[in-house]
């Protein structure tokens, strides 16, 4: 019997996300109480070293951690942060400023 195709998913219909182009994300506050479009980046997905801008440390490929961006600032300015450190991000700043 041959294997059907799965079906595609209805991007739209999933609650609690917001879309910005093929993107999907939960919108949160960010450290600087901007709201930000946070993405989880599960650890089989994650291939390249990062640098997070909580700690100033990489991100080792393997390593689940946060890919977040202002909401208002679209998706060529996000950043890669450890799940802890986006989690503490109301208690510290931002290591490190980007240009």
């Amino acid at each position: 019997m041959p294997r059907r195709k799965p079906r595609p998913r209805d991007r739209n219909s999933r609650s609690g996300s917001t879309p910005l182009g093929d993107v999907f994300g939960r919108t949160e506050s960010g450290p600087d109480d901007e709201s930000y479009i946070v993405r989880t980046v599960p650890g089989n997905r994650a291939v390249k070293i990062y640098r997070c801008p909580g700690c100033d440390h990489e991100i080792a490929p393997g390593v689940a951690h946060i890919v977040a961006w202002a909401f208002d600032g679209g998706g060529d300015d996000r950043r890669h942060w450890h799940s802890g450190c986006w989690n503490g991000r109301k208690t510290r700043r931002i290591t490190r400023r980007w240009s």
